[in-house]
C-alpha cells in the first residue's frame, strides 16, 4: 500500500509451503523475506515444519540454504500444550491440524508484528485468532 509505514522488528514465520516456496525462489515469498530483512525482523520456522519439507535427498539442499539463514524454533512441552489448546478452541483435528497448530502457536509466541506465510490461510486464521488483541497486534496470515 502506498504511504503505509512498515513497523520495524517483528517476525516472519514460515509454514512448510512458505519455506518450500522461499527455497524454490518464489517471487512473492522472496518479497516477504526482503520486507522482513528491511524491517530487521526475525525469520522463523518451527522445527516441526522440517518434518514436512525435508526428505533426505538432493532436493533438500535449497531448503538447507534457507535454514542456514533463519531461526528454527524448537517445539517445547509448553508450545505443545499451547498448540493442543488451539486445537481444542478451534475444533481442528488430525495430524495436519496438529502441525498447523504447532506452527500457529510458534507464531503467537513471536515478537510482533508477525506475518505468517502459509498455504492454508483459513485454518491458520482460525488458529491465530486473537479477538481480545488490537488488530495491529494480531498475526497477519498471508497465502503463498
Amino acid at each position: 500500500m502506498a504511504g503505509r509505514r512498515i513497523a520495524a522488528g517483528g517476525t516472519l514465520v514460515l509454514d512448510s509451503e512458505g519455506l518450500s516456496k522461499l527455497a524454490s525462489g518464489d517471487f512473492r515469498a522472496r518479497a516477504h523475506l526482503e520486507t522482513a530483512r528491511v524491517r530487521r525482523a526475525r525469520v522463523v520456522v518451527s522445527a516441526v515444519t522440517l518434518t514436512e519439507v525435508l526428505r533426505g535427498g538432493s532436493r533438500d539442499a535449497l531448503v538447507h540454504r534457507v535454514l542456514s539463514r533463519i531461526v528454527v524454533a524448537p517445539v517445547s512441552p509448553e508450545l505443545g500444550r499451547a498448540a493442543g489448546e488451539l486445537l481444542g478452541t478451534t475444533g481442528l483435528s488430525g495430524h495436519r491440524g496438529a502441525i498447523d497448530a504447532i506452527v500457529a502457536a510458534t507464531a503467537l509466541q513471536q515478537p510482533r508484528p508477525v506475518v505468517l506465510l502459509t498455504s492454508d490461510p483459513d485454518d491458520m486464521n482460525s488458529l491465530v485468532e486473537e479477538p481480545g488483541s488490537a488488530k495491529e497486534h494480531r498475526v497477519v496470515v498471508v497465502h503463498v
